[in-house]
């Protein structure tokens, strides 16, 4: 995502023998943001997308034999709750709504892995009892991109909350969001309006103000010299814009210096790469922070690079975590390629953790796997943990005052440590690298450890804040 990161958006890929995993598009995260190019369509209808229980997945038991996801007491099990007490809650069921952007003409599928986690894990979720013995049913949006503010008009007269979704244009739908009330648990956000909204909490926060810098302190650690030299370089759209400037405004205190050379491109792709290229390498650029899609126009790039013998250290973010890019680097033209993380590895899951287990599910429930999925089934679990906690009196404002509560939240394990309730950045990452066609955890070395320290979540100031107006509270008052 994005945290996406960020923590945000995946564009469906083929199965290659390893773990599907899709990247973030129109978006810059953590939290997880790019445009990659799609093959698959969505095929979902409304009989297919209200999931109820029962999908046949195995469980895992804790010692007492009660079930877990990773190191995570599942909030899930019978009860005896009651009470119609607010939209979409009633005495035997909870309705949600999620959603992705996967009837996107442009690419069939997109984020769509995001959707199956969600009904992988209420399949998971029913199969134990539901919360508190309310069976969880989910309906399913598609916001196809452009219609993200007919999919929120659609939720916001059905549903108890949102979980778990993903929308690329998410500043489009605030507006009607706020206007009905309807309280979110997002996978991902993008637009600073959502990314610091009022009743939204995700839990691994990617807001405006502040920023994740630990791939920062680990290239002081690295490479002290070279970042001295660094460059930027970044699309012309907004969230791209976004993302540099942030890292312009929180870098330097470790270390780097940016060189008066920015190098601004056609989110469509540019007819040759070569002047870009060759600008840096006058610019005597040794690293560039790199913000976009890693295919096609990062694949160019790099190709460019080599035609004009300019081979920097490449500075990129969670959405270069793709099986696809790992796929075409035969010639090794990405092995100075960097990738700043909050998140285990896929490939590296340990059998009992937290990412194993969101693997199990979804694929036992027909899903496909992907980062961003991950982001969903732990918006799920935060939404559940906090919901159970309710009890009957389950409201909307209940379950965000019950999530503020919470204070340390991994997912069962499968990412670095957040603070969903202060909408900060998590103060842990781990940064990976290419190494020809494979991923590989290049700092804390380690496999699975990350660098953590409070100095590692930056604030921002200056135009890429200014844009949204914040109260007190650090929420957007502003649309």
């Amino acid at each position: 995502m994005g945290e996406t990161s960020r923590n945000a958006p995946a564009w469906a890929a083929g199965r290659t023998g390893r773990p599907r995993r899709g990247v973030v598009a129109l978006v810059g995260l953590v939290a997880v943001l790019a445009l990659v190019a799609g093959a698959c369509g969505s095929g979902r209808d409304d009989a297919d997308d209200d999931a109820g229980g029962g999908g046949g997945t195995s469980t895992t038991a804790a010692a007492d034999g009660t079930e877990t996801f990773g190191d995570l007491p599942s909030p899930c099990g019978p009860g005896d709750a009651s009470g119609a007490t607010a939209q979409g809650v009633t005495d035997t069921s909870i309705t949600i709504g999620y959603g992705d952007d996967a009837g996107f003409q442009s690419s069939p599928g997109l984020n769509h892995e995001m959707a199956d986690a969600i009904k992988a894990m209420i399949e998971w979720c029913n199969e134990q009892g539901g919360i508190n013995g309310r069976t969880i049913e989910g309906k399913y949006y598609d916001a196809k991109i452009l219609d993200v503010n007919n999919a929120m008009t659609e939720a916001c007269g059905e549903v108890f909350m949102l979980v778990g979704e993903g929308w690329s244009l998410d500043s489009s739908q605030e507006g009607t969001r706020l206007a009905c009330g309807l309280a979110a648990v997002p996978g991902y956000s993008v637009s600073p309006q959502f990314a610091n909204g009022k009743d939204m909490i995700q839990p691994v926060p990617n807001p405006i103000d502040y920023t994740p810098t630990a791939v920062a302190a680990a290239f002081q650690k690295k490479f002290p010299e070279e970042i001295k030299k660094t460059a930027v370089m970044y699309a012309n759209y907004a969230a791209t814009q976004d993302t540099k400037d942030k890292v312009l405004a929180s870098y330097p205190q470790f270390g780097f210096e940016f060189l008066d050379c920015p190098q601004e491109y056609n989110i469509s792709g540019e007819s040759d790469w070569k002047p870009f290229a060759q600008r840096l390498k006058d610019c005597g650029a040794e690293v560039v922070y790199y913000t976009g899609s890693p295919y096609p126009n990062f694949q160019n790039m790099l190709d460019a690079a080599n035609q004009v013998d300019f081979d920097p250290i490449w500075i990129t973010d969670a959405n270069f975590y793709d099986p696809k890019f790992a796929d075409w680097n035969v010639n090794g033209l990405a092995d100075k390629v960097y990738v700043r993380e909050a998140y285990t590895m896929l490939e590296e899951a340990a059998e009992g953790s937290g990412t194993a287990k969101y693997i199990e599910i979804v694929e036992a429930s027909g899903g496909d796997i992907s980062q961003l999925g991950q982001q969903a089934a732990s918006a799920f679990l935060l939404w559940a943990t906090a919901a159970r906690e309710c009890g009957s009196d389950l409201t909307s404002q209940c379950v965000l005052d019950e999530i503020r509560k919470i204070t340390e939240w991994t997912g069962g394990g499968m990412h670095a440590p957040t603070n969903p309730g202060s909408n900060k950045p998590p103060e842990c990452g781990l940064v990976l690298k290419l190494e020809g066609t494979k991923y590989v955890q290049w700092y804390p070395e380690t496999q699975g450890e990350y660098d953590c320290d409070p100095s590692y979540v930056t604030q921002v100031t200056g135009p890429v804040v200014d844009k949204v107006q914040l109260d007190a509270n650090r929420i957007a008052t502003a649309q």
